[in-house]
């Protein structure tokens, strides 16, 4: 098994405690439970799979730090507080035009804006 950078080392240890701390989503938004399921994402999210080419690997590290840098981890962008069906409503007070199309995201911006 080839040597972890120091990088890596790091995601993979941020994730492993998302985990631990019943933080961490899969891609389909559910929790994951599964301590082997863990393990993976860690890895792809370290860029450290074996499952995928280096290629993907070195990609998915930039992509992971960039995350990171701009604070868009897993768990950041679940502590808005507020879910999709809330922020509605509250567009719905403020008569926002064309909520009822929008995503979280855009409901979000638009009641900030």
């Amino acid at each position: 098994m080839a040597k972890e950078t120091k990088a890596q080392q790091e995601t993979v240890g941020r994730v492993m405690h998302e985990f631990k701390h019943g933080e961490l989503t899969s891609g389909q938004g559910g929790r994951v439970r599964n301590p082997r399921q863990a393990v993976a994402i860690a890895l792809s999210e370290a860029g450290a799979s074996n499952q995928q080419s280096p290629q993907q690997n070195r990609r998915r590290l930039a992509e992971t730090k960039s995350r990171e840098r701009h604070g868009r981890t897993a768990k950041a962008e679940n502590e808005g507080g507020q879910t999709r069906a809330q922020l509605y409503k509250e567009a719905a007070r403020e008569g926002i035009p064309g909520r009822s199309k929008m995503s979280k995201a855009e409901l979000s911006r638009s009641l900030r804006g």
